[in-house]
């Protein structure tokens, strides 16, 4: 009860009364959620609060995670570079070790599987699970965290003869959906604003990240924070930040680090290194994965927070920039354009010249800047924070539970009419 009461705290206590009515038919029930790492990227961190939150309310709750080879990651990595667009030809080996890996980790958690009431499987890496799974008791549904609107055609077709073995998929945009055989929900992420990437921090904290990373109070400082994937085209923004700065002196940082299901993260910050090609002002940070107060202080501090993506399923770091009153510049892609309303809460671009552009305004137009960050704020608070994404997965649930019906009794879980 502890956990909700500070999330009434922030979010509002009327929320918090709400997820409690929601949660009253499933009580005691067994959820599981798989995904591929512990460690990194937004899955990982929104299962470590939807998790706590789901027990807090009563459910019996498991969080898994499948093990793998680097073979199998280079074929999921694959699949995730093709749903967003990328022609990834994989061969028969490759789709026989992701075929393999999933088979041996159905053996290791087919008890906790088959006897849960509801199984949440996050993205293409643990889809499969579902074929090695039989006499199922519960509802499966497949969670796509990844822009599927435009997906590589032969890769997803495999991927789609696995999935739609499912009960119901979820999609955090309308345009990632592809048609499926089964009832589908749109549900954006959100952030944690209690997690200590979003909690208010001490200044004297805030400032220790200009010592502690070498950078200049003096200059305006602008921010990306991701993982190293040039989907999220870190190399688009250190053009940007050049191009600014011929018109206004300004330093870079670029944050981030990897997560154990990306093969690809190393050559990527290569690449990155090799472009700032030792540029004083380009700082490329790679933090390990619990760094999760460093990130906050650095997105405090910065003046401007960049997520110049050129695909993105959502950017759990633009709204984490937003809630903390700062204005951003975003790709115009996939779940950025739900969270930067252009001109309102921040800026989106196509282009590292147009993100430049952007760069130099708001940091001429400082009251400007202000006010799209207040903004930014109250938009996060309204939208994308976790005690929402929280009511929809119960909603969601409630809704398979019950089937068909024109009307569900949350008073009344056991009627049958």
């Amino acid at each position: 009860m502890e956990l909700l009461d500070a999330y009434a705290k922030v979010a509002g206590r009327e929320v918090v009364e709400h997820l409690h009515q929601l949660s009253e038919p499933l009580k005691g029930m067994k959820v599981v959620h798989v995904n591929s790492t512990r460690e990194g990227g937004g899955v990982a961190e929104l299962l470590r609060k939807i998790v706590p939150m789901m027990e807090a309310l009563g459910l019996d709750v498991k969080w898994e995670v499948i093990q793998g080879t680097n073979r199998f990651f280079q074929c999921t990595k694959g699949f995730h570079n093709s749903l967003q667009g990328k022609t990834v030809v994989l061969p028969e080996s490759a789709i026989e070790e992701y075929e393999r890996i999933n088979g041996e980790n159905a053996e290791q958690l087919r008890d906790t599987l088959r006897e849960a009431d509801f199984v949440f499987i996050h993205d293409p890496q643990p889809a499969a699970l579902i074929r090695y799974i039989e006499d199922r008791k519960g509802k499966w549904i497949w969670r796509c965290h990844i822009d599927c609107s435009r997906p590589y055609r032969p890769v997803w077709k495999y991927l789609k003869g696995i999935v739609a073995g499912y009960d119901a998929s979820i999609f955090s945009l309308a345009e990632f959906a592809q048609p499926l055989p089964h009832p589908q929900y749109i549900i954006a992420p959100s952030i944690d604003p209690l997690s200590e990437k979003n909690m208010d921090l001490p200044q004297e904290e805030i400032d220790h990240v200009f010592d502690e990373f070498n950078l200049k109070r003096e200059l305006p400082l602008i921010l990306q924070v991701s993982r190293f994937d040039r989907f999220k085209d870190p190399l688009g923004v250190i053009q940007a930040f050049r191009e600014a700065r011929k018109m206004v002196p300004l330093q870079l940082v670029l944050a981030g680090g990897g997560a154990t299901d990306d093969p690809e993260g190393d050559i990527v910050l290569e690449e990155v290194r090799r472009a700032a090609n030792g540029d004083p002002d380009i700082h490329i940070l790679v933090l390990p994965p619990d760094a999760h107060r460093t990130i906050n202080a650095l997105q405090r501090a910065a003046d401007i927070v960049l997520q110049k993506s050129i695909k993105e399923g959502f950017g759990l770091t633009v709204s984490e920039a937003m809630w903390k009153g700062k204005p951003v510049i975003g790709g115009d892609t996939g779940g950025i354009r739900l969270q930067v309303i252009d001109h309102y809460t921040g800026f989106r671009v196509k282009t590292p010249e147009g993100a430049a552009l952007r760069i130099r305004y708001l940091l001429h137009a400082e009251e400007k800047r202000l006010e799209m960050g207040e903004r930014a704020r109250r938009f996060v608070k309204e939208n994308f924070l976790v005690t929402r994404h929280l009511r929809e997965y119960l909603a969601l649930m409630i809704a398979l539970f019950h089937g068909l019906k024109d009307r569900i009794d949350l008073n009344s879980p056991d009627e049958s009419s």
